[in-house]
Order: C-alpha cells, then sequence, then structure tokens
C-alpha cells in the first residue's frame, strides 16, 4: 500500500517529532565482498504515476563513479519484492560514461503529468514505492538469491539496495523508505561502502539520462527569480516545473523529521504586491538539511506545485516548492523577518470566490477571501495571539484555533458550523515543528487557550486546510471544560437515546467499554431506549466472513451493568458480508438497547438481512410486519451502506416505533477549503435518496394512524439545512429537534475545528412533551470514548385518546412540580 506525503507528514507530526528522530530497525549486516570501482546504482523511484506523484514513471538510475566507460552490454537490473517473490529481469544496452548517468525507465502509473527525461533503456517492472530490492546484475538470467547472505555471495551481482523497512535483501542495513514522491539515492559522491543505510538517502527523485537532461525541464533556461516572482499572483507559480537560480531568501523554520523534511525561507526584500507570498519551501525528502534558522541562502532548483494525490484531479489545493534543490549559505545569525500578526480583523469572512470550478487561476483577492489571504502568505511566518481552541488536540498531535473568537461561537467555546456559506473564516490548524522531547504537544479541549504568541510558517494541508506549524506554541490554559450530564427521565416520558460508539468491537479494550458504559449510566442517565450506530461483528475488522455482533453487544451490555446500570437487552439484525460499507471486514450496523424493566420490545420473527419490513393494521392498531425490520434493505440507496433498523415498542400500554439510522458518510465530498469552489457535495446524492426511502416508511406509518408515535434516530451524516434531512422534514411530518435549539448549540460532532450536526433526533407529532438534549461529553475533548456526541429525547407517546393522553400529561405535570418534595426510591 502506497501512502500520499501528505498522510506521512501527519504521521511525522505524531511520531516523529516525540523524539526529534527518525529510527529504522537494525538487523545484523550483509555486505557483498567489495564494492563497485564503476557502475552502481544512483537512485531508485517506485512511485511514478501513484497517488500525489509527479513523475509518470518508475525508474532505476545507474551511474559511473570511475574513470573510463563501462559497457552495460549483457547485464541487467534485477528486482525483488519485499514480500520476497521472484525476481523480475530488465536487460541493459550501451555503455555509461565515467560521471555520467544511466536511466532505465520501468512501469508507468496511471497519474502524475511528468514525463521521464529519454530513458537509455526500458523496461516493465513496476516498483514498490516503499520497499524491495534492486540488484545490477552482469548476465540476464534471472537471480535465485532469497535472502543478504545468499545474495552476497552470488559473484553476479555488482552492486544492490535493498529499501525500505520490509526489505529483507539489502547490503548493511536497507536504506531508508521512499514514497509516492521520493526516491532513495546515494550522495553527489556516489559513495559505496556496501551499507545501503550509510550510501542511500530519501528525497525527491531526480531522473537524470546519460545526455544529462532531467524532467521537466522545457522552454527557457533556468532564470534567476525572486520568492514572490515563484509565488505569482495565482494559486498556481509562472515558474512550475521550471528551474531557477539565485532564489535569496533567510530561514525561517526547518522541518527536521519524517519523509517530508526541508526549510522555509522569506526574502527579506518584498515587493510591494500584497498578492505575492514572500515565503517558499525548499523540499528535502527524507534528508534533514544542512541550514540553521537565521542563515541567508541562496538556492537552486526546480519549482514545483505539490498536490497529496494526482494532480490532474485532486480536489485539494497545492503546495508551492523548491525541489531537487542546492544552496548556498551566504551568512549566518540574520534577523529574521518580522512575521504577520493575525487580528481578529485580519482574515476576510468570504471563504473564497465560487466560479463553479477552479479558482487555481484567479488572480489571488487577499483582502475579500480568506482562502487567498492564506495563500498569499503560504510559507511565511505568521503569528496568533491568545488564541481560543475550537478543536481538540487530536491522535495526530494537531489542534484548531480561531483566529475570529466573536464568529458564530458556541455556548461552549467552539466554532458553529451553520450554513455551508457560513463557514468559520477564522478557524486555522496548528501543529508544531518543535520537537516533542523539548515541548511536549499540548492536550486540549474546545474553549481552553494558546496564551501568548504562537508563530510559525503556514502551509496548505489535505488534512484541515492551512495549517500554521509552530516554531513558538503558546502555553495552554485550561478554562476547565466539563463533560455534560442530562436529566433523569421521568415516571411518565420515554427516554430514547441516540449514540455513535465509533467502530465498536468485542475487540475493543475494557476501557472503551467502561468509558461508553459509564456515559450510559451517567452522563446519558440510563435511557429507556438507546439507538446505537457502528456496532461492529465479534471480530472487528479481521474480514474473515464474520456477520454476528453478539459478542459485541453483550459485552457492552455487561460493561454498563457493571458500571451500575439496569440490564439492557438488545436486537438488532446481522448484515450480508461486506454490504454495509464502513471499516472493511467490520460489518458495522445499527442496533437497540431497551431496559425491559421500563419498555417492551414487540418481536415479530422474520425480519433478517433482505427481508423488508412493512406496515400492517391489526384490530385497529398498526404494526410492523418484522420487527426488528430493515427498511427496504433492497433499495439501490443503501448500496455500500448501513440500512435502517425499525423496532416496534410498548410504554405504558402506548406504541412507540423507532426507526435506528446510519446514513452513508461524506467520504468523495469534495473539501471547503479546496481548489474548487463551491465544493460539490457527491455523497449528498445518495443520503437524499435514502431521505427518500426513510421518509417513504415514515409516510407509510402515518398513512396507517396518522397519531402513531415516531422517532428517527441516528447519524444521518448531515446537516439540518441539507437536502437529506430537508427531505425527512418536508412538511412537517417529522421534526427535526436540534434545530429547535438556539444557534450556539447546535452541534454533536467537531470537524476541522468546525462544531457541526451529524446526529438527529426527529419526532412525528404525535409524541407530546419533548424534552430534547444533546450531552456534549466526547467531540469538544482531547479524550473520547467516541467522536460523537449521544443526543436523548424525553417525551409522553400519545394513546391516540385525547382523555387518556391529559391524564398522563397531567400525572407528569404532577410529578414534574411534586417530584422535589417526594420520597426518593
Amino acid at each position: 500500500m502506497t501512502t500520499s506525503r501528505r498522510a506521512a507528514r501527519r504521521r511525522a507530526l505524531t511520531v516523529a517529532v516525540a523524539s526529534g528522530l527518525v529510527v529504522s530497525g537494525i538487523t545484523a549486516p550483509a555486505a557483498l565482498a567489495a564494492p563497485s570501482t564503476d557502475a552502481v546504482i544512483a537512485e531508485v523511484y517506485g512511485g511514478g504515476g501513484n497517488s500525489g506523484a509527479t513523475l509518470t514513471n518508475d525508474f532505476v538510475e545507474l551511474a559511473n563513479r570511475g574513470t573510463t566507460a563501462m559497457s552495460l552490454d549483457g547485464f541487467s537490473v534485477q528486482y525483488a519484492p519485499a514480500s520476497g517473490n521472484s525476481w523480475q529481469v530488465t536487460p541493459l544496452t550501451g555503455s555509461v560514461a565515467p560521471g555520467a548517468r544511466y536511466l532505465i525507465a520501468q512501469a508507468k502509473g496511471s497519474g502524475g503529468t511528468v514525463a521521464l527525461p529519454t530513458p537509455d533503456a526500458t523496461g516493465s517492472l513496476a516498483l514498490s514505492a516503499t520497499a524491495g530490492t534492486i540488484a545490477l546484475v552482469q548476465g540476464t538470467t534471472a537471480l535465485t538469491c532469497k535472502t543478504a547472505a545468499d545474495c552476497a555471495a552470488d559473484t553476479r551481482i555488482k552492486d544492490l539496495v535493498g529499501f525500505g523497512t520490509a526489505a529483507v535483501i539489502r547490503e548493511g542495513s536497507t536504506a531508508p523508505a521512499p514514497s509516492n514522491t521520493a526516491s532513495v539515492a546515494r550522495g553527489t559522491t556516489l559513495a559505496d561502502t556496501d551499507d545501503n543505510a550509510a550510501d542511500f538517502t530519501s528525497g525527491a527523485p531526480t531522473p537524470t539520462n546519460a545526455k544529462g537532461e532531467t524532467p521537466g525541464e522545457t522552454g527557457p533556461p533556468p532564470v534567476d527569480a525572486k520568492i514572490h516572482d515563484i509565488q505569482g499572483t495565482t494559486r498556481i507559480s509562472p515558474f512550475k516545473d521550471r528551474k531557477v537560480a539565485g532564489v535569496t531568501g533567510v530561514v525561517t523554520a526547518i522541518r527536521s523529521f519524517g519523509s517530508a523534511r526541508g526549510f522555509w525561507i522569506t526574502d527579506s526584500a518584498p515587493d510591494a504586491d500584497p498578492r505575492t507570498s514572500e515565503g517558499l519551501f525548499v523540499f528535502t525528502g527524507s534528508t534533514t538539511p544542512a541550514v540553521a534558522v537565521g542563515d541567508a541562502v541562496t538556492a537552486t532548483g526546480t519549482v514545483r506545485e505539490f498536490y497529496p494525490d494526482a494532480p490532474a484531479t485532486s480536489p485539494y489545493q497545492s503546495l508551492t516548492e523548491l525541489t531537487s534543490a542546492q544552496w548556498t549559505v551566504q551568512s549566518s545569525g540574520n534577523a529574521l523577518p518580522a512575521p504577520t500578526v493575525v487580528s481578529p480583523d485580519t482574515v476576510p469572512d468570504t471563504v473564497a470566490p465560487a466560479p463553479g470550478g477552479s479558482i487555481e487561476p484567479l488572480p489571488l483577492e487577499p483582502a475579500k477571501y480568506s482562502l487567498d489571504f492564506w495563500e498569499t502568505h503560504e510559507s511565511e511566518i505568521v503569528s496568533v495571539s491568545d488564541a481560543r481552541v475550537v478543536g481538540p488536540t487530536s491522535r495526530f498531535n494537531e489542534l484548531y484555533v480561531t483566529t475570529k473568537p466573536k464568529q458564530n461561537p458556541s455556548v461552549r467555546g467552539g466554532a458553529v458550523y451553520l450554513d455551508y456559506d457560513r463557514l468559520n473564516t477564522g478557524v486555522l490548524k496548528v501543529a508544531s515543528l518543535i520537537p516533542f522531547a523539548e515541548r511536549p504537544f499540548p492536550k486540549v479541549n474546545t474553549g481552553d487557550v494558546l496564551t501568548g504568541e504562537t508563530s510559525g510558517p503556514v502551509e496548505y494541508s489535505n488534512f484541515g486546510g492551512y495549517t500554521l506549524f509552530a516554531t513558538k506554541l503558546g502555553a495552554a490554559k485550561d478554562n476547565g471544560l466539563q463533560r455534560e450530564s442530562t436529566r433523569a427521565q421521568r415516571s411518565g416520558e420515554l427516554a430514547v437515546a441516540t449514540y455513535n460508539v465509533e467502530n465498536l468491537s468485542a475487540l475493543d479494550s475494557a476501557e472503551k467499554f467502561g468509558e461508553l458504559a459509564k456515559a450510559v449510566v451517567g452522563n446519558l442517565a440510563k435511557p429507556d431506549i438507546l439507538n446505537l450506530e457502528e456496532i461492529q461483528d465479534n471480530n472487528g475488522p479481521a474480514n474473515d466472513g464474520t456477520v454476528a455482533a453478539d459478542q459485541t453487544l453483550r459485552k457492552f451490555v455487561d460493561a454498563i451493568a457493571a458500571a451500575g446500570g439496569p440490564r439492557y437487552e438488545w436486537r438488532q439484525i446481522d448484515p450480508e458480508n461486506g454490504k454495509d460499507g464502513g471499516q472493511p471486514g467490520g460489518n458495522i450496523r445499527v442496533g437497540f438497547l431497551f431496559n425491559p424493566a421500563r419498555v417492551s420490545f414487540v418481536d415479530r420473527k422474520g425480519g433478517d438481512a433482505t427481508t423488508p419490513v412493512g406496515v400492517v393494521e391489526e384490530r385497529g392498531k398498526t404494526h410492523l410486519t418484522v420487527s426488528p425490520g430493515r427498511v427496504e434493505p433492497g433499495n439501490e440507496a443503501w448500496e455500500d451502506s448501513r440500512k435502517p433498523l425499525a423496532g416496534e415498542f410498548v410504554f405504558k400500554g402506548r406504541t412507540v416505533f423507532v426507526i435506528a439510522n446510519h446514513f452513508n458518510s461524506k467520504g468523495g465530498d469534495q473539501p471547503t477549503h479546496g481548489r474548487n469552489q463551491p465544493p460539490v457535495r457527491s455523497s449528498e446524492v445518495q443520503r437524499v435518496k435514502q431521505a427518500t426511502v426513510l421518509r417513504g416508511f415514515v409516510d407509510k406509518l402515518l398513512a396507517s394512524d396518522k397519531n402513531a408515535n415516531i422517532v428517527v434516530a441516528g447519524d444521518i451524516n448531515d446537516y439540518p439545512f441539507s437536502p437529506a434531512v430537508e427531505t425527512l422534514t418536508a412538511g412537517g411530518a417529522l421534526k427535526d429537534l436540534i434545530a429547535s435549539l438556539p444557534e450556539n448549540e447546535q452541534y454533536s460532532y467537531v470537524f476541522e475545528g468546525q462544531s457541526q450536526v451529524l446526529d438527529h433526533i426527529l419526532a412525528s407529532k404525535a409524541p407530546r412533551g419533548l424534552d430534547y438534549d444533546v450531552v456534549h461529553l466526547n467531540a469538544e475533548f482531547a479524550k473520547q470514548a467516541s467522536d460523537h456526541d449521544p443526543q436523548v429525547l424525553r417525551f409522553r407517546p400519545s394513546a391516540g385518546n385525547p382523555v387518556q393522553d391529559a391524564f398522563h400529561d397531567l400525572a407528569d405535570y404532577l410529578e414534574k412540580v411534586l417530584g422535589p418534595y417526594l420520597p426518593k426510591p
């Protein structure tokens, strides 16, 4: 499996910064008899055409470190995958001159935009982007050695490199792992110590043929350019894929960890155009650059626009950077350019222009659009002060702050997302360039504050948009955010809750089950019916055909009982294997827990993964044909998605229909911070279809009994203002209860610093005395049992008889008024 450099950067923040080092596993060395004195393997790249790659092809490059030309006639390069399959062969012809290169093109991928220079030989090997072995062999017969020792004994092998930790065959220790955007290459001296780890480093691929040609060098020869010339007045550099020289700037920050290392420079002599950034990132791959903050450098290199996936189809923005760079340090200890200070009025309220497509060719308007503002400061140092946290610390060691504290604040310190055109433009992601051993990344919750100054270079990331990589990190001030608890239901009230428990399986830790159970008992006050989403099968992500979830549910109800809750029973239907989406192998589904001491479940046999539930009238009463039963499971609206589960309950003689839901995810939607504006929400189409099917079933219930007590609950994966929710609520048949809250309380989930709604409880007109509560106990906190906040609805179900309903209403009212004076049970 290959990964994008952005994903690698994100993991690097989590892992590598912890110590400031990246350490590979060390194994006993195995070396060939003697280093090569002439032809060696100079560079290997297997990411050609993969996601995020610029180059279209894999390649192997040879070099001659000798003083005379070497014939390659009868030689071959051979490849062994890390999985240990047979060696694959590419025959060679011709020769490699002393000090020159010899380029062997290999398999072409479906992505990338830049072709290799004319190769000196061509093969069809599909190299791994991350691990494997390449050998230069005298002869074209496939090697048979399977271990480092056996290959070391094979005299036909002239040179060999094993790259990535999975490589079994190597010289000494393995070379570092490359990626879709990085190769492994020898240094400029072509040193060959027979230790791949010592001889090779990872960095931007630099394929060069025997003529000295490199890719992407079209048009005029290299030209001198300032940083603002390179950045230009649009999102794409006018020097894209061109070599530039004479690039001057002061080093302002260094990324010295991970596979996307490099440094930022800023020109101390800016131009007068506010549209042109004066900052630039110099990418050095997995090699730590030999520079220091305050160095004044003059650099040459190739300008690239880096996308985290295929450039032609990427929905994300790019990062302008200098690759294959060489530089000279002119002086050290220079003062750094002053940062751009971001205050509450600095960033515009409007996100971006809306051309109905890409905004890349449009001239930047930093005073008008927030995305343009950040783009004009790409790779420059910016600073924020006393910034309120609106997205808690994640497992990737990142958090979100707002530069606009008065912009749509939530009641608990977040930033509420209230409509497609009301995105919180003050939200900014913060990561850290400071090694965690020196400064641990702060663990903060929503509403906390990074006091004092937080500053560093700004870079675009597909994970969260523009990101401040802090070289100076404000001190965390704990504002004491507390997890909420709801009140207990009164005897005449039925309490129905919904909770997405985030891929819960029997394999999860006792701690996770315990935290979820504690929330059900304490924070949710033991609801009568608990509507669950993301219940996985018994062995979770193991993809072996298991679909049963009885062990998962039993472990959960046992944990609730151990936490002091009731002994819940459950009802659910096992899905068909692999048909309901979610984590592969997990077979997630929705289901019910219910307290049999308070509410009864009406079991009607016949419900299974493929049988649709229907509505029937018996003796003047409306019932389900099967209970539990799935709503139109064969309808194409539910393809690769969870099917709604309908259940028939009885509370104090009154029938209540509860429908549990988990609509398809937003995967595939274009990001709000991407290059296409307005973003296309492609996943919305399926959710509208799902809402239409579900609403059709609700209408059948209401057609049979206009006074039916219906609760539709779950993770709808959409907003109150979305077409899917509007389909459910059209005509007032269902009321979306979260929309009845004040705007600053309308959220159950936090994504990229935006407090938003994914979870809903909707009710028909019949239930009376509705008392609805979102119980905030997860989404705003660094420590979470789930990434969703649960919700609860307390109500008095209708009996369909006005006199009887009035009697129950009076009883509930008296309990409410007199409850504090009655003896406790």
